[in-house]
């Protein structure tokens, strides 16, 4: 009995692998499923790879890189999505997965789920904060531009600004949706932030941000992280104008200020320059009517201040008349004053008179005495100190003193120049020296001697000198010093 097992037929592991191909790839050719993403990664190649799962099952999938930048939007975690492709089986891992062709957020309100929980976390991080904001310049005179080249936002914009006030515009192009389009608008704003002051292209004063209306998926890219944290770090200040009225984007609360439209942020940007000529024509009127009211009322104050004052004539008249009744009384304040200082002199004279030099010689003489009596205490105070620091100043010199030492039979040195001989190497046989004993001094003749190992230099021969002249009572006595 032939084994039933023996005419099973025999695979290797390849065919079966491309035969479970065959029938999956057959059977789900094309399916659309909704599942929520789990796992997103973008591969540096370029491909999308993640996980669709729902409650109980989960399945992988893969986007080649042609239709990830097709996509309107960036995949991430926890987004419910409707991905359209094919079944496939990977046949290295022995796992199927599904060829993503098309994705879209299951509805607006996936996104709007999202949008709102990225809202939250940007606000908790302050880049929405009203202290944040940056005043617009009144009159910019270099505006930035980030948006497509090609849309009629572009035209609009420009043509408004050529309408108010023309300016020099620099625009920097940019896709304004799909993969992609979110970190080349980052980019444009960062890069004007990055022009120096005064370089080749001048540094702009404002800039604006703008595409024209459309779906929550084509607004999209203005409601990445990369686009809002760009705006924030901005050092210009940038003014969001995307999509139309009703259309909110993350890029509206963290810009400086928030245009309805692209025409309207031109019209934020620039004042009207016909409007502002004729508001400085009609500022210049009235400050010329100022200037001439002005000039008025001070002549007419003037007038009313030369009607109070008096007449020149009679301002005179009344000095001139000051002036002859001074005249008249000057002879008359001399005479006063003559006889003043004569009875001065009389008074004078008077204390020179014998009786008045003896009464001034007596108070002064009483002065003298007063004076004599305060002094005397002084005086021998200033004595006894005195005395009292003499005293302890010679019990000091005495204490000091080497006659003290020449008391107690020591005797002092000195050669012919009278300096003190400190050595008895300086001591030579036939040289004189002087002894200055406790009771007087004595010439001595040095017959001969021994040299000690004294530290110092080794005194020299000189010749013998002179005798000095016996000195007035002192007795010149010839001894042996050594």
């Amino acid at each position: 009995m032939t084994n039933a097992r023996e005419n099973i037929h025999e695979y290797t592991v390849s065919e079966l692998s491309g035969a479970l191909k065959r029938t999956v790839e057959d059977s789900f050719g094309h399916v659309r499923v909704r599942a929520e993403l789990s796992g997103v990664k973008l591969h540096s190649s370029g491909h999308l790879y993640l996980s669709l799962k729902d409650d109980s099952a989960t399945m992988d999938g893969v986007c080649w890189r042609g239709n990830v930048s097709r996509l309107g939007f960036r995949p991430e975690d926890g987004l419910e999505v409707i991905a359209t492709g094919k079944l496939t089986t990977y046949a290295a891992r022995s796992k199927y997965q599904l060829v993503i062709e098309h994705m879209e957020p299951a509805g607006a309100g996936a996104l709007m789920a999202l949008l709102e929980e990225r809202k939250k976390k940007l606000a908790a991080e302050g880049l929405f904060d009203a202290e944040r904001k940056k005043p617009l310049p009144y009159l910019p005179q270099v505006i930035a531009v980030v948006t497509s080249p090609t849309g009629a936002v572009i035209r609009d914009i420009l043509h408004r600004l050529a309408d108010r006030f023309p300016r020099h515009v620099i625009v920097w192009p940019v896709p304004v949706q799909g993969e992609g389009a979110a970190q080349k608008v980052a980019d444009a704003v960062r890069g004007f932030n990055a022009l120096a002051q005064k370089g080749a292209i001048p540094k702009p004063d404002v800039m604006i941000v703008a595409r024209g209306g459309g779906s929550v998926e084509d607004l999209w890219a203005f409601n990445e992280e990369a686009v809002v944290r760009a705006v924030a770090e901005s050092t210009i200040p940038v003014i969001s104008a995307v999509g139309h009225e009703t259309d909110t984007t993350l890029i509206d609360f963290v810009s400086d200020k928030r245009a309805p439209t692209p025409t309207a942020a031109a019209e934020i940007a620039v004042p009207v320059r016909a409007d502002l000529m004729a508001r400085v024509a009609q500022l210049d009127s009235r400050l010329t009517g100022a200037r001439m009211r002005y000039f008025e009322r001070m002549r007419e104050r003037i007038a009313g201040l030369a009607r109070g004052l008096p007449k020149p004539a009679d301002m005179l008249g009344a000095l001139r008349q000051r002036l002859d009744d001074l005249v008249d009384r000057l002879p008359r304040a001399l005479r006063h004053v003559a006889l003043d200082q004569r009875a001065k002199l009389g008074r004078l004279e008077g204390s020179l008179r014998p009786n008045g030099l003896r009464q001034m010689v007596a108070y002064k003489r009483q002065e003298a005495q007063a004076i004599s009596r305060r002094l005397e205490p002084a005086l021998e105070r200033n004595l006894s100190d005195g005395r009292q620091r003499l005293s302890a100043a010679a019990r000091l010199l005495e204490t000091l003193s080497y006659q003290g030492v020449l008391a107690r039979g020591y005797a002092v040195l000195r050669d012919a120049k009278g300096v003190p001989v400190q050595h008895s190497g300086a001591l030579l046989p036939g040289m004189g020296v002087e002894a200055e004993l406790q009771d007087g001094r004595a010439w001595l003749m040095v017959q001969e001697g021994t040299v000690s190992k004294a530290p110092g230099p080794k005194a020299k021969s000189k010749p013998k000198p002179k005798p000095k002249p016996k000195p007035e009572g002192v007795v010149l006595k010839q001894g042996t010093l050594l």
